[in-house]
């Protein structure tokens, strides 16, 4: 078990899956967000940005593997990444040995680095509500309502709040405000994207980038985005099945040196290749990795 605690959050490793919790100082992103838990299938790396005031630790997800990241397309600050986690000056060994932990993991399992074409993340949890600007978004899984406030233009207000049930929408777009350029959070209906300013949209949200929980849009794009019929289908494709591979017999190569570090590293690759494919029971697996690990 891998654990580390700061004033920004804390994580926890226990082999299988890294939990991630917002500190309650957080951005209202990941305070909505609330408790991640990521399993070792959906990492593609981890790494420790060391800094003078102590560093960042930060989670890379495998790609479109969370619907959070798909939907912000980059556009995340650190403060509002789920994944990056400030550290202070005297835990950095901490983080580092968090690293170890996680990557050893990745590379005993045989975990790939690439993209998947299914989220391996349930992202927000339903309802769902964020925004700010000239209204709010809520989503429930079946219908996105946005409610209007008195700042909104009367092009929104006149027809009162907007329903849009998910049958209808084609498209969700998120983008934040950028210096003196409003954000916006835009949901294109199935007949085609209107062609006015958010501002005068009715199937978005202006937002203007006055408070940090305008980013919590984010969060409404994301499930929707998730649910989208074209994101359903990815869900639930039949994944292939893994390649048979040719038996071998579990002793055919003996235990490297100690001080290999090398070959010990290419022998747990090759036993995670065994376990996969089935030569190796979930014991003997096991009793073989830990039989490797001693020697490291």
């Amino acid at each position: 078990m891998a654990e580390i605690i700061q004033r920004d959050g804390t994580w926890t490793f226990d082999g299988n899956t890294v939990r991630i919790v917002p500190g309650g100082k957080a951005h209202p992103v990941r305070l909505a967000l609330g408790e991640i838990a990521v399993p070792l299938q959906a990492v593609a790396g981890v790494s420790f940005e060391p800094d003078r005031k102590g560093g960042r630790l930060r989670l890379r997800p495998r790609g479109g593997a969370c619907p959070v990241l798909r939907a912000a397309d980059g556009r995340l600050s650190d403060g509002a990444d789920p994944y990056a986690l400030t550290v202070e000056k005297d835990r950095t060994g901490v983080a580092e040995y968090f690293v170890d932990e996680v990557r050893n993991a990745l590379l005993i399992e045989q975990v790939p680095d690439g993209p998947v074409d299914r989220f391996l993340l349930p992202g927000p949890a339903l309802p769902v509500s964020g925004g700010g600007g000239d209204g709010t978004a809520s989503f429930d899984g079946e219908a996105v309502r946005l409610t209007w406030n008195w700042k909104a233009e009367e092009s929104k207000t006149a027809g009162g709040p907007a329903v849009i049930p998910l049958a209808r929408i084609a498209a969700v777009r998120w983008m934040p405000s950028i210096g003196l350029e409003n954000g916006f959070l835009r949901f294109e209906p199935v007949e085609g994207p209107v062609s006015a300013p958010p501002k005068y949209d009715p199937y978005a949200l202006d937002l203007w980038g006055i408070s940090k929980k305008e980013h919590t849009a984010v969060l409404v794009a994301a499930a929707v985005l998730m649910r989208l019929p074209g994101a359903r289908k990815a869900l639930d494709a039949p994944q292939p099945a893994p390649a048979e591979a040719a038996p071998a017999p579990v002793e055919a190569a003996p235990a490297p040196a100690a001080g290999d570090h090398d070959a010990l590293l290419r022998r747990l690759r090759e036993l995670g290749e065994l376990h996969r494919a089935g030569v190796l029971t979930d014991d003997e697996f096991s009793t073989a990795k830990q039989a490797v690990l001693r020697s490291m």
